[in-house]
Parts: C-alpha cells; structure tokens; sequence
C-alpha cells in the first residue's frame, strides 16, 4: 500500500508538496487503517490548491511501469512554470508484507527519465542516473547479464529488469514484484464534466455493457435500492446494443411503459453508476484495483448518497482508497477518522490529527471544529 508520496516541479507544485498517510492512535473506525497507515483518506481544499493535480502526480507511475491507460490530461503542461528547473522529482514509499519500498525518480518530460532509485527496507536494489552517467547498479538474484548501459534506451530500469529478466527467489525479489503488480493496477477516475480514468485498465468501455456482460446487473439495481434511488430497471437489446430502462407501470394497467436510463437519470445517478462500474471491478475482479483515487467523488451528490458512497468503500478490505472533495459535511469521525482527513494547502497537506494540539475523540464535530477555525495554520 501507498505510505507517503512527495512530488516537486509538476503541474502546479513548484515547491515539494508531501502526503503522509501515517495512522495515528484512534481507536474507533479502525476499517479506515491498515498496516499503520491510512487505507481510506479524504482530502479537503478550496479550489485551486491542487486536488486533481495531487492526484495526476500520484499516478505520474503508471506511465513508464506500464501499459495501462494513459490520457493527455496526465502530460499536458508538465512541469511547473514558476522555476527554470527542468526536472520533476517524486517520491513514493510503500509497504508490501512488513517492508517498505521507496522508489525515487526524476523526469524531464513524461517519458524523459533522468534517474531511478528503488530501496527495499533501506537496501539499495535499483540505481541509475543518466545525467551523472553513472552506471546502472542492480542487486536483484537474476539479473547478472543484463546490459548496464542504458543511456540509449529510453526506457524505466525498473520495467527494464521486470521485461528481460528471469528473477530468482528471493525476499527482496517478492517484495520488488510486489511493488511492480501494485502499480500495474492503480487506478484514478472522474466523472465531472467528462468521463474518465487512467491506470489499471486500457479502452473505454460501455458501462451498461460490462455490467450486464459480466452478470452484475442485479448486483447494481440492489446497489441502487441499497442507495434509495429507483431501481425498477430493466435491459433490452437493440440492434447490437445493450440498453437500460425505467420501467414503469401506471396504477390499474397492465401495460408497461419505459424510458432510456441517460436520457432521464439526475447526474448523480449518472455518477453512482460510473462508481459503481468501477466498484464491480474492486468486488469482483480476479485482480482488482490496488489502489483508486478518485477525484472530487462527490460533485453531483447529496450528503445523504456522499455518506453512502464513503461507506460502500469503507466495507473494501483490498483495496486502498484516496478521495477529494470541496463539502465539509463529510469531515466527520462518523465516517472516518482525524487521521484520514487531509487538509490540503497551496504549500502542504496536513491530516486533521496533526492540525491541531487538541486531543481529538469520536465525539467531536471535526466539520464544526473546522469551520470555527481551530485547524488554521
């Protein structure tokens, strides 16, 4: 799982920007804890700090150790244009199995690698810097013959080793494949004035068609009810088509009438469905998503369907969960915890348990804490 992450000169962050998912001693909500960091986090900010550029930096990743989906959005305007520093540095920590990974690189442009460091609890496994010209240093069983000079290779040491390698057992081999099948099924989405996502998968897909295709529909009309929203749905095939219907009966008929889902849902039903889409997979997958950020994931909900979503996630045991939004009413220890609500700044991201000396108890009201101005800097 993700532990920590840094990103410097991308996007909007000219300065290092650092998320701390470490857990503090809160004993309620312990669903929203896993191996002492934050499975389930939330993070808070006006517009314009750097919510969904948080988000691209996070998923900065998948470009060059994998093949998954990918979109402009994630390389346009790169870095940052407030400094003549021409690389962007980030830096992950993971824990996999009680060790901890930390992978460090820097970027000259999405695909421009300039150097990788990758340490598996504190041991050097991975180095390589092509602007020092130092040579490629490896210390995986199994990688003895593979070339070291790969300044002519535009390529990440990392899937490098993972392409053209056979690795030998090892603790740090399981732990490094631990790492790579971690990243490979990362996942971020939005649903706001489009529909998108990048990582874990590839194509775009109808979500009606993978529902039904793969036998969840009833699962999504209980998901629906569960949500108390109409769930009198129906499909039918047109031509080559799948598509979903209201149906509906007027009082003493027989005969049923129907309506095409899109063309009358509100926009937070089209919304809980593009969760619920990828949600199939978290459930129901033979390898589900490791980890989804999900940005502003309430924009189109009520309070009430906000709570819902964030419980839904909540019963997830496998998967670790990052989400942004601008609505204070879901800053409440009855959903989560002080230590898995983040405030975000221009500058820095603090959790509500470090924003304050006050001892914080389920009791407390964090959103009216919040709004009287007892977590200011």
């Amino acid at each position: 799982m993700l532990c920590s992450f840094s990103v410097s000169n991308f996007k909007g962050f000219r300065d290092t920007i650092t998320l701390d998912l470490t857990a503090s001693n809160y004993e309620f909500n312990p669903e929203c804890i896993r191996e002492g960091y934050a499975d389930k986090a939330l993070i808070y900010g006006y517009n314009g700090v750097g919510k969904s550029n948080l988000g691209l930096a996070i998923m900065d990743i998948i470009i060059h150790l994998t093949d998954k989906e990918k979109v402009e959005l994630l390389t346009k305007n790169y870095r940052n244009l407030e400094t003549r520093n021409n690389i962007s540095n980030f830096s992950y920590t993971f824990k996999f199995n009680n060790s901890m990974v930390k992978y460090d690189y820097g970027k000259t442009a999405p695909n421009g690698l300039v150097y990788e460091h990758l340490y598996i609890d504190n041991k050097k496994i991975v180095s390589y810097d092509r602007k020092k010209n130092e040579p490629l240093a490896i210390d995986l069983p199994g990688t003895e013959n593979l070339i070291r000079d790969l300044n002519k290779i535009p390529i990440s040491v990392i899937k490098y080793i993972k392409s053209n390698s056979v690795l030998e057992n090892s603790p740090e081999t399981s732990v490094f494949l631990d790492f790579i099948d971690f990243v490979d099924r990362m996942l971020l989405f939005w649903n706001l004035d489009g529909r998108g996502y990048l990582g874990y998968s590839t194509g775009v897909k109808d979500i009606f068609d993978d529902i039904i295709e793969k036998n969840h529909f009833d699962d999504f009309k209980d998901f629906f009810k569960a949500a108390e929203l109409p769930a009198n749905l129906v499909y039918h095939k047109i031509g080559d088509q799948l598509k979903v219907f209201f149906e509906y009966k007027m009082l003493g008929e027989k005969v049923k009438s129907s309506v095409e889902f899109f063309t009358a849902c509100s926009t937070g039903m089209r919304s809980l469905s593009v969760f619920y889409y990828w949600l199939q997979y978290i459930k129901y997958a033979d390898a589900p998503p490791s980890f989804v950020f999900i940005d502003e994931f309430d924009a189109f909900y009520h309070q009430l369907l906000a709570e819902f979503v964030m419980k839904e996630i909540k019963k997830v045991n496998t998967c670790q969960f990052i989400l942004t939004t601008h609505d204070t009413s879901v800053m409440s220890n009855d959903i989560l915890r002080p230590d898995c609500l983040f405030l975000m700044y221009k500058d820095k991201i603090k959790s509500v348990a470090n924003s304050t000396d006050k001892e914080l108890r389920l009791a407390h009201n964090i959103e009216k804490m919040y709004r009287a101005g007892m977590f200011d800097e």
